[in-house]
Formats: C-alpha cells, sequence, structure tokens
C-alpha cells in the first residue's frame, strides 16, 4: 500500500454517521466539538461554515467539501448574525421527516459522514492538517462529483443495504478530499501529509513504509531517492518536522501497536520484523515513543496515550 493508505488502514476509521441533511429558510445552527474527522459536502445551494478559533467563517457553495479534522465546535448558517440552534433540534426534525431528506427544489443540501478513528494515535494523521480543510477548486469539486451524487442517489431512494453503501461513499469523499488537499498543500506545510507530494520525500517515506524491518540508515535512504546525505537530511526535517530516522522509529512503533492490539504475535517475532536484534532494544525504542512497555500496551491499559508524532 502507499502510506497514506497505510495510515488510514491503522487508524481504521469508521463512520459513526454517514447521510444527509438540509437546511431550508433562515437558519443558524450550532455543533458541539466532536472525535475524528467529519466530511462534509455541499450538494445544493449555499451557507456560512464557522469554525471556533478561527477568525474568518468560509463561504461553501454548491459542490465544495469541507473536512473538520480538530474536533473543534463549528456552525453551519444561511446569515451569520443569526442567533445559532442546538443541532440536537435540526437532529429531531431529520429523523421526523426523514422522507424529505434530499428531496428536489430543496434549499440546502449536504452529504457526508462523522468518522471516528478507532486505531490508536490518531494525531499522526490529524495533526498534519488544518482547522478546515476546504475543497472549492472546479477541478476538484469534479474529482467529488461521482461519489457525491451517489451519495444523494443512496439517500433519496433508499434501497436494500443502503446505509453500508451511504457509509461507503462517505468514507471514499473522506480519502478524496485528503488527496485533494494533499495535492493542493503549500510550500508552507510542515508533516508526513505533505513531504507525500515531494516526489524524493515521498519516495523516502514510501521505502520505510514498505519495509519498515529493514536496516534503513540516513544514508542508505539518502541513495535510494538519488540525494546527498546532507541534503536529504535537511529537506526531511524541514518537509516532515522530524528526522528521517525518528519518523522510522515512530512507524515502526505504530506498527508494532497494532500488532500488539490486534494479533498474538509475540514481542520477540514483533520486534525482530522490525528491525530490532533484541527485545529489549524495542521494548526501549517503544517505551520512549509510545509512552509504556509493550506488555502495558498490549493490555489495553494505554487506550487514552497518544504518541508525540510529527506533525
Amino acid at each position: 500500500m502507499d502510506p497514506l493508505s497505510d495510515v488510514l488502514s491503522l487508524l481504521k476509521p469508521r463512520s459513526y454517521i454517514s447521510g444527509g441533511f438540509q437546511m431550508d429558510g433562515d437558519v443558524a445552527v450550532q455543533f458541539p466539538n466532536h472525535e475524528g474527522i467529519k466530511c462534509y459536502a455541499m450538494i445544493a445551494g449555499e451557507c456560512w461554515l464557522s469554525v471556533e478559533g478561527i477568525e474568518e467563517p468560509v463561504r461553501m457553495t454548491a459542490g465544495d467539501c469541507f473536512l473538520l479534522p480538530r474536533g473543534l465546535p463549528f456552525r453551519l448558517a444561511t446569515d451569520l448574525s443569526l442567533p445559532p440552534g442546538d443541532f440536537q433540534v435540526l437532529r429531531a426534525t431529520w429523523k421526523k421527516d426523514g422522507a424529505a431528506v434530499g428531496r428536489e427544489g430543496c434549499e440546502r443540501y449536504l452529504v457526508g459522514g462523522h468518522f471516528v478513528l478507532t486505531g490508536s494515535h490518531a494525531g499522526f494523521l490529524l495533526r498534519s492538517l488544518p482547522p478546515i480543510v476546504h475543497i472549492q477548486k472546479e477541478s476538484d469539486k469534479e474529482a467529488m462529483r461521482w461519489s457525491l451524487e451517489r451519495m444523494k442517489e443512496e439517500l433519496r431512494d433508499p434501497q436494500p443495504g443502503g446505509s453500508l453503501i451511504a457509509q461507503q461513499l462517505a468514507y471514499m469523499m473522506l480519502i478524496q478530499a485528503l488527496r485533494l488537499h494533499l495535492a493542493d498543500g503549500g510550500r508552507d506545510n510542515v508533516g508526513w501529509l505533505f513531504a507525500l507530494a515531494d516526489k524524493q520525500m515521498g519516495a523516502a517515506i514510501a521505502c520505510m513504509h514498505d519495509e519498515p524491518g529493514y536496516g534503513w540508515t540516513l544514508k542508505t535512504l539518502a541513495e535510494r531517492v538519488g540525494m546527498s546525505r546532507s541534503v536529504f537530511a535537511q529537506r526531511f526535517k524541514k518537509m516532515v518536522g522530524i528526522t528521517p530516522m525518528e519518523y522510522l522509529t515512530r512507524w515502526r512503533m505504530l506498527l508494532a501497536g497494532d500488532r500488539l492490539r490486534c494479533t498474538g504475535d509475540s514481542l520477540a517475532a514483533i520486534a525482530s520484523s522490525l528491525g530490532y536484534e533484541s527485545e529489549s532494544a524495542f521494548g526501549k525504542a517503544f517505551r520512549r515513543v509510545m509512552g509504556c512497555s509493550p506488555r502495558r500496551y498490549s493490555r489495553g491499559a494505554m487506550d487514552g496515550v497518544e504518541m508525540v508524532a510529527a506533525r
């Protein structure tokens, strides 16, 4: 798999809610903070998106998509001067009048999903993203259109298995939005996610993901991507925010944590597969990155601990 797919597979996003809702008339709705990522697209109409702590509101028009990866409270409004209503009231209306959702002629209609990241250390992905990811270029909207249209049809005309299809379509929207944001990233963005868009840095990260147990050194990674060791080290640190060896160790520990939780593999087998000659050396690296011993982690005693990951 490619590095983005690698990370998403370890984070194991699951759709908590997927579907659509409409906003007719003059309305402002306040949403509380949330876990994971919210990903929605404006199918019809326009509205304002305001996120707590972000000074400027964002104008959403038909075809726009937005991600909210930081879990901050936000507001959707037709008029910024309107006092906001609680989203729970609007949710009750959706359930009561569910058959009307997505009807032709509704003023404003959004579809998408809320993904809770059940894998450990969601910060590895989320810290690479800004509070709002706004997909608004016409070419990017076109890339999202198929998923949006299919989602709208599934919600408008429910069929057997429609809920599962809607969840998968919402997941496709999430991945596509991340891909488009990655491709459109600016030069000043820092983090492993944006480094993937750079041919040489992306190749170096792919090497570490493809063969995490290989005895990578600064020299071998630099040679693999056709750079001098010093230039490679400097550029990687500038783009990713940590050194190549730090990134490699953290990626190995993410893999180790997943195997400790999800398999019955022994510590010796995990350590060996990730390039460590002894359980002792592996355990030392694991404690430094994960904040606890491998055995304690495997017992699930550290569910709330997040790795100090790259931005």
